[in-house]
């Protein structure tokens, strides 16, 4: 079977292309040719060396062509003339079709269906499979927390052994050579007991630290391979930019900012082709020419700004330009000419003339061109907007330029988050909305027929303990004492919340909420904590515009909530179904195994057990049958909820005891809560 010759010249002659490829966009943006060609030429001797040693001319005398067009400007302070750098880009398009063409054939592989050298360093990992790895690495991490509960059982058995050692050494009234001989041995025995139980529980607890620490590395390895920093789409666009720039005789200077928002790879990928039309448009539509900008008092390159902003489940990536705006009075021609306009046409505002053209078909440029001229740009983008669940915006201002934004719903994103706690629940800011923390006195806080207020940098903003906003009264706070708050920007205004404990800055990843889980504006997605736990992230619009609304005093819940057992070794369950019961006002509490479950039955009272039938040790067929053993438990009713759906086992589950049996694939979540309405008001 014949080898693959250049397994490892592809590798690092793409490397070297992107290298060559960012290097020649910057000297395009007038860094000086001594500041930047000396590298650059070093990057294209490499690749022409590396071409010659797998016998490949072309892309050598490519390579060549490249040193001859920046030697003359090694040590030059000047900027390198655009038709040299014209001429270095060309060579690179020329040197990455070649380089694609040296890919192995099928028989030319080491190995039937084995991936060439580069594939495997660079193939991204499947969504599906690396949400299944969170999963399990979460899963793991609640063992490990249950674990560290269980361990705290070593401490009275050291207590123990101490108190023997304590009672033999105590004895020692009139011995006789046998008592003491037996005495001794005894204490050597406690004295050995003792060591023992204190090196094990020393031996436990540091293994367990490894074992979290390490999982806690995994874990945020594995979502950030999920995550992709957007900065890596600027070189595209700038290359873009340039190229249609070029086209058209035109000079643009392209921006990107944001870059460092880590965004989800098949967003990135979803919106990719989009942007680049958003690019191209700005520059055929928008960017004036030379003379014409050099006549309104402008610099001669336009500007194309690429900003990509985060804001709690959404992402926008606003395209703006500098140039003259967009010929409202052309746009109302072209509709009328297309019939895209009634005969009210002449009345309608720039904002209403501007919606044909986020419709697709409709173009303002009289000849067709490679850039332009087809109205088909932005139907590209619209498309998008509508295959993601976004939407396309777009504003426009006379002889100062114009913006489009992509807005599209986010399943990851990497941020910044404030952790707090209110109601006894854990929950995250988004960092980049905390404009202040604060410590509030009684005295501070404005009571009012019409909600609640501060004073914040000389402005009235209204206060609402967050504890109140999800649903738990004003559990934790005390009109007497001071209380912690966070200002939160959202929606074009400000609003306090109220929070029992401030925790600490943190980087999480924002995940989307189960699909069956009920929507919230006030959440705008989950988190995973330390220990694996789901954690709320909170949407600061939501929170604001809640605040705004409904910042009256809320008398607390007549009917103490009722609790719940969720048992599932299954996260994604456990969060499903506790979001699910917390909204319908239960008090839910989680086990990840049967014999935790028990532990916590036996613990406090329930007035249902939720119940999966497969788990690691102890079944939910085992689990029930246990509970109705036990006097204390019998009377406690139970659903299960399994993927299992085969006659057997629904015939098992009313034989142990089971009050319900749903299958995962048939769930409906009215028909699930009646039943729990039903069995929970028969318990209480």
């Amino acid at each position: 079977m014949v080898k693959d010759p250049y397994r490892y010249f592809r590798i690092e002659a793409r490397e070297l292309l992107e290298q060559l490829g960012k290097g020649a966009l910057e000297l395009d943006k007038g860094v000086a040719g001594a500041n930047l060609v000396p590298r650059l030429l070093r990057q294209a001797h490499t690749l022409k060396g590396a071409a010659r040693v797998v016998k490949q001319a072309d892309i050598a005398n490519q390579a060549h062509a490249i040193e001859e067009a920046l030697a003359p400007w090694r040590d030059a302070a000047a900027t390198v003339p655009r038709p040299s750098i014209d001429a270095v880009l060309a060579r690179l398009d020329a040197i990455a079709a070649r380089v694609a063409e040296l890919s192995p054939a099928p028989d030319t592989e080491t190995a039937p269906g084995a991936l060439p050298e580069e594939a495997l360093r660079t193939v991204r990992a499947d969504v599906t499979e690396m949400d299944v790895l969170l999963d399990g690495v979460a899963q793991t991490h609640a063992q490990i927390a249950g674990l560290r509960r269980r361990f705290g059982g070593l401490a009275p058995l050291r207590s123990l052994a101490q108190r023997l050692q304590e009672q033999l050494a105590a004895r020692g009234t009139a011995p006789t050579p046998r008592t003491v001989n037996g005495a001794r041995k005894a204490l050597a025995l406690a004295d050995e007991l003792s060591g023992a139980l204190a090196d094990c529980a020393q031996a436990f607890g540091l293994s367990l630290d490894q074992m979290d620490r390490e999982l806690r590395q995994v874990r945020d390895a594995a979502e950030q391979l999920r995550l992709v920093p957007a900065g890596a789409l600027f070189t595209t666009l700038e290359r873009s930019a340039r190229d249609a720039a070029q086209a058209l005789g035109k000079r643009v200077v392209f921006d990107g900012r944001g870059g460092d928002v880590r965004l989800d790879s098949p967003v990135l990928g979803a919106v990719q082709n989009a942007l680049v039309q958003l690019v191209r448009n700005a520059v055929a539509h928008g960017i004036e020419g030379t003379a014409q900008r050099l006549a309104a008092g402008k610099p001669p390159e336009g500007r194309i700004t690429l900003e990509v902003l985060r804001r709690g489940r959404r992402v926008t990536f606003r395209c703006s330009d500098d140039g003259a705006g967009v010929d409202v009075d052309a746009v109302r021609r072209a509709a009328q000419r297309k019939g895209l306009l009634a005969s009210a046409a002449p009345s309608l505002d720039a904002q209403a003339l501007l919606a044909p053209l986020l419709r697709g078909g409709l173009s303002t440029t009289g000849t067709v061109t490679e850039v332009a001229g087809r109205g088909i740009g932005l139907d590209v983008v619209r498309e998008v907007a509508e295959r993601l669940g976004g939407e396309v915006t777009v504003s426009t201002t006379p002889g100062r330029g114009t913006a489009l934004a992509l807005t599209v719903p986010l399943s990851l994103a990497s941020l910044d988050a404030l952790v707090v706690e209110a109601g006894g629940t854990s929950a995250a800011i988004p960092f980049d909305a905390v404009r202040r923390t604060l410590r509030l006195q009684p005295a501070q806080i404005a009571r009012g027929a019409q909600g609640d207020s501060i004073v914040f940098d000389g402005h009235a903003i209204p206060y609402v303990p967050l504890a109140r906003v999800l649903g738990a009264g004003d559990a934790g706070f005390d009109d007497a004492r001071p209380v912690s708050a966070v200002v939160v920007e959202g929606a074009g205004a400000l609003a306090a919340i109220g929070v029992e404990r401030l925790g600490a800055t943190a980087k999480i990843v924002l995940r989307p909420l189960p699909e069956l889980a009920p929507p919230s504006p006030l959440v705008a997605g989950a988190s995973l904590d330390v220990e694996g736990h789901p954690r709320l992230v909170l949407d600061p619009e939501g929170l604001v515009l809640h605040a705004q609304r409904a910042g009256a005093i809320v008398p607390p819940p007549e009917h103490e909530r009722a609790p719940v057992l969720v048992i599932d070794d299954s996260l994604t369950t456990r969060m499903l179904e506790q979001s699910i019961l917390e909204s319908a006002g239960y008090e839910v509490h989680a086990a990840v195994s049967a014999e935790d479950a028990l532990a916590q039955a036996r613990r406090r009272a329930y007035a249902l057990f939720l119940v999966d039938v497969e788990m690691p040790g102890m079944d939910g067929f085992s689990f029930i049958e246990h509970t109705r053993a036990d006097p204390a438990l019998r009377d406690v009713p139970a659903i299960l909820v399994t993927s299992r759906a085969s006659p057997e086992d629904k015939r098992r589950g009313r034989d142990v005891g089971a009050q319900g049996y749903i299958v995962k694939s048939e769930f409906a979540q009215a028909e699930f809560l009646d039943h729990v309405r039903q069995l929970v008001g028969a318990s209480s």
